[in-house]
C-alpha cells in the first residue's frame, strides 16, 4: 500500500495557496528545488500532474483541484485539532447527519430535530431523506450518518449491528375534507365501511397495524391510492379523495394547516418513532437533545 506522504501534501498545498514556488519557498523557507522535487514525487505517488504551466504562471489541473481542496480540508481539521487538544475554541460548528425515512411526517421531523438547534454550541445539520432506511443502516457503520429517524426499530438480520431508541409512541388520528367529515364522523368507524381510503405506503410500519385494525372491526374502505409521502395523502384528503391518517400526535397541526377535520381516532394503530444509531449509548450532544426532547416534550414521557 503506498502512504501519502503529507509533507508532500503540504508544499502542494502551500504552492496551490500562494500561487508560485517563490512565494511557498518563502512562506516555508525552503529552497525551489526542494519544494519543486517534493511536488513531483507526490504526483507520481498520485500517478496525476497537478500543476500546468501557463507562460509563466502554475496553473491547477483538474487533479490538483481535487488534491488542493482535500489538502485545504486535512489541513484544517489538523489545526482544529491541536486547537482542541490545546482548549482552544475552533469556531468550527458541531455537524450532524441525519438520515430521515421518507414516511416520517416533515412537521414531525422539524420538532424532532428542533432540540439540536438550541444547543450551546452552533450546529450544523445534515438533512437526508433519498435513501431508504436500510440503506441509511449501512451508512451508519461508514460513519457517513450519525442518526436514523424511523418509525419502527431496525430490522432484524441487518448485517450492521444497530441499535433502536425509542422515541415515542401515539395513537392514530383519521382524517377527511371538511365537506365530507360530517357524514364519516357518525357511526366511526363503522362509517369507513366502502369509503375512499388514502392508505400509507409499503415502507410505513403503520401501514401493516392499520390494515389489521380494519380486519378486526370488519370495516372494508375502498383503497384509492397510496402514498409513502405523508404530506401527500394530507394534500389529496384535504381536496376530498379519501379519508387519510395520520399520529395523532401532530393533529394539531393538520388542522392548522389544511381544510380538513377529525372524523375518529384509535388507540390501538400505534406510530412509533426511534433513532437509530451504532452506539448502545448515544453520546452526539445533538442527538442527545433530540431524544430527550422528544421523549419529553413530544411524547410527554418521563
Amino acid at each position: 500500500m503506498e502512504w501519502l506522504n503529507y509533507h508532500h501534501l503540504q508544499y502542494f498545498w502551500a504552492v496551490a495557496k500562494e500561487g508560485s514556488v517563490v512565494r511557498a519557498s518563502e512562506e516555508l523557507r525552503l529552497a525551489h528545488a526542494t519544494i519543486s522535487g517534493q511536488i513531483h514525487k507526490l504526483e507520481e505517488v498520485l500517478g496525476e500532474k497537478l500543476f500546468a504551466r501557463r507562460g509563466r504562471h502554475l496553473m491547477l489541473t483538474e487533479a490538483g483541484h481535487v488534491a488542493f481542496r482535500y489538502a485545504d480540508e486535512i489541513f484544517s481539521l489538523g489545526r482544529e485539532f491541536t486547537d482542541t487538544l490545546r482548549g482552544r475554541a475552533t469556531g468550527r460548528p458541531l455537524r450532524l447527519v441525519v438520515g430521515v425515512a421518507d414516511v416520517l411526517p416533515a412537521s414531525l421531523v422539524r420538532r424532532f430535530l428542533e432540540p439540536a438547534f438550541r444547543l450551546d454550541q452552533p450546529v450544523r445539520v445534515i438533512c437526508r431523506a433519498d435513501k431508504s432506511v436500510d440503506e441509511f443502516v449501512a451508512e451508519l457503520a461508514l460513519h457517513r450518518v450519525d442518526v436514523v429517524l424511523a418509525d419502527g426499530p431496525a430490522a432484524s438480520g441487518v448485517p450492521v449491528r444497530t441499535f433502536s431508541h425509542p422515541l415515542g409512541e401515539c395513537g392514530t388520528s383519521f382524517f377527511a375534507a371538511r365537506k365530507l367529515a360530517a357524514s364519516f364522523k357518525r357511526r366511526f368507524p363503522r362509517s369507513l365501511d366502502g369509503v375512499p381510503f388514502l392508505l400509507p405506503g409499503a415502507p410505513s410500519t403503520v401501514r401493516r397495524s392499520l390494515e389489521q385494525w380494519l380486519v378486526s372491526e370488519d370495516v372494508h374502505p375502498t383503497i384509492v391510492a397510496e402514498f409513502d409521502d405523508s404530506a401527500l395523502a394530507k394534500s389529496f384528503g384535504a381536496e376530498g379523495m379519501g379519508v387519510f391518517a395520520a399520529p395523532t400526535v401532530i393533529e394539531s397541526e393538520i388542522l392548522r394547516d389544511a381544510p380538513v377535520r377529525v372524523i375518529g381516532r384509535s388507540e390501538k394503530v400505534r406510530y412509533q418513532f426511534y433513532a437509530l444509531s451504532v452506539e448502545r449509548r448515544i453520546k452526539h450532544p445533538a442527538v442527545v437533545a433530540i431524544c430527550k426532547s422528544a421523549r419529553a416534550d413530544i411524547f410527554g414521557q418521563k
